[in-house]
Order: structure tokens, then sequence, then C-alpha cells
């Protein structure tokens, strides 16, 4: 059996999808479906069971008696504006290290989320480093916290555990995450609304538009994640990232190319985020290239291009008729 915690959300589910793909369908799922749309992720997927989180940390003492080939942990409170971080300790760290234990004890593989947001506004490099690491926000706060707690671990090598530190995912199955989603989610949207997307002004030297991100395509992200399930790799902290950052405002050509029409409108940049907000992003892949990863990441066009039609076919969902 695989778990996958998370499993009814963004990244998880395609990871599920992926195992699917493969012909593994002895998978647990553990989530909260809530009362929103996000049942809809789990459609045309093939599991055994879904538990939620409470039921999932209950078993952990001691009600998990089935062989387990490995654990993707990605269940997380990821909402970077949740500014109450008893909450998000809670649910970030503490279930992490809920998971570690189990995990080390049964000798079971780990792979889990960790976030590029460790780095802060990143004036010292996207390098896994301390040197390198800062937190703006209790979300970004939390999984640093966990990724200092595994270093202090690593001289235990019962079992294999890899944190990937994820920079700005897009693709399918993101709908639920509503203000969250990724910005060619909500670019889509905008266009489909008015004919224009909505970037922001520039602050602190940038120029209009010209915040820059490291994009990385959910496909990508999963052939990275299964790729350290299948081959052995030394536990640690790696970036998940494509090491090429693109601006805002070539993302938003890229979907207006994709989607044919539109135009670009430039807004006042929010006072709310000001001191709070990554201008850059660019993963150092060094680290992920080094540990053997080969498998390429994909055009940043195209990917954006294969991402709309799924939004434009079937609102961004495997399998889901409107």
């Amino acid at each position: 059996m695989i778990i996958v915690t998370g499993g009814a959300g963004f990244i998880g589910s395609n990871i599920v999808k992926a195992l699917n793909d493969r012909g593994k369908t002895d998978i647990l799922i553990v989530d909260h479906i809530g009362a929103g749309l996000k049942f809809k992720n789990l459609l045309g997927l093939k599991f055994n069971d879904i538990w939620t989180k409470e039921q999932f940390l209950d078993a952990l003492g001691g009600g998990l008696s089935k062989k387990i080939d490995g654990v993707f942990h990605m269940g997380a409170c990821s909402d970077t504006m949740n500014y109450d971080g008893d909450y998000v300790l809670h649910n970030n760290y503490d279930y992490t290290k809920a998971v570690l234990k189990f995990c080390r004890e049964r000798r079971v593989p780990l792979i889990y989320a960790s976030s590029a947001s460790t780095y802060g506004l990143g004036l010292n490099g996207f390098r896994e480093a301390p040197e390198c690491e800062d937190a703006l926000n209790p979300y970004a706060f939390s999984k640093l916290m966990f990724d200092r707690y595994l270093r202090q671990r690593l001289d235990d090598s019962s079992s294999k555990v890899i944190g990937l530190r994820f920079f700005n995912v897009y693709g399918p199955q993101e709908a639920h995450k509503g203000k969250m989603a990724s910005v060619f989610y909500h670019m889509h949207n905008q266009l489909r609304a008015d004919g224009r997307i909505k970037l922001f002004r520039g602050i602190d030297g940038v120029a209009d538009g010209e915040q820059r991100r490291d994009f990385v395509y959910i496909n990508d992200v999963v052939k990275v994640c299964l790729w350290f399930f299948d081959n052995r790799a030394e536990s640690g902290v790696y970036n998940c990232g494509t090491g090429q950052a693109h601006t805002y405002n070539e993302a938003a050509r890229a979907v207006i190319n994709a989607m044919g029409f539109g135009e670009i409108e430039y807004i006042d940049f929010p006072d709310v985020l000001r001191g709070k907000y990554q201008n850059y992003t660019q993963a150092d892949t060094t680290k992920l290239l080094g540990a053997g990863y080969a498998g390429g990441f994909t055009d940043f066009d195209e990917a954006i291009k294969e991402y709309c039609a799924l939004l434009e076919r079937n609102g961004g969902y495997f399998s889901y008729c409107l």
C-alpha cells in the first residue's frame, strides 16, 4: 500500500493519478474534503480508501498493520495568508513529525512537501542551506522548522526521507485552492471574464509585471516525486523547480498566446503584501541534478498551452464533465 496525504488536493491527486498510470491502486488517501468542490479531484482516480487526518494520526499509533511501500506526505495548511501560527504549526510541523516518526519506525520511505517560501525574500539565493533560509509568514516558518528538524536527525539512516521545496507549481486539479491557486489559473479566468490579465505594478525597483518566479508544471513535480520514490538518493531537502525564472509579463503573454486573445492591465501593488512578497525566485537545481535526476522539465509555453486547453475543456480537472 502507498499512502498519499493531501491526496484529494492539488499535488496529491496528481501523484495518485501518476501511481494509477503505473497500475497501482492500493492507495490510502488522507485528506479533508470539506464543503467545497475538492471532491472533484478524486473523480476518475482509483484508490483503496480515504481517511481524515485525525483517523490517520490515530492509526499511526498501531492501527496500520498492512505493508506500506511509501508515504507521499503532501497534506498541509498551504494558505500563506493564514497568520494563526499555532494552527499552522500544528497542521504542518507537528503532523509531519508524527508521520516521520511512523515512517522511521517502520522503515518506510517518506517524501514530503516543503516549500520555496523557506527562502523568504531570497536575498542570499535559493540553495538548500541555512544561510539562504528565512520565513515571511507562519506557513513558511512551519515548513522551515520541519526541514531543520529533519536535518538534525539525518544521521538516522533507517529509511529514506526526502523533503522537496516546491517552487511555484501550476497545473490541473488546483481549482479548489481558490485565491491560493496559481497565477495561470487566475489569468485564464480573468481573460474569460473581461479579456484582461491584471498584474501588479512594480515596487522596490522592479518594473511593472517584471516580478520573476520559477514556475514549475505539476507534471514535472510529480516526475521528481516519483524519481525519488524509485531511486536511491541521500535523505535530505531538495529544491523542486526548473532553475529558470520567468516574469509575470512572460507568463501573461504565454496565457494570451494560448487563448488567442487578451491584453495586460497593471494594478497597484497591495499594501498588505509589502515586505512579504517574493519579487524573485529561482531554484538552484545543483543538488537535485547531483542526486541523479535527469527527467528534465516541460517547455514553459507548451506547459501553459496544455494547461489552458484543459481549463477550457473541463475546468482543469482530470475527469469532470461540465
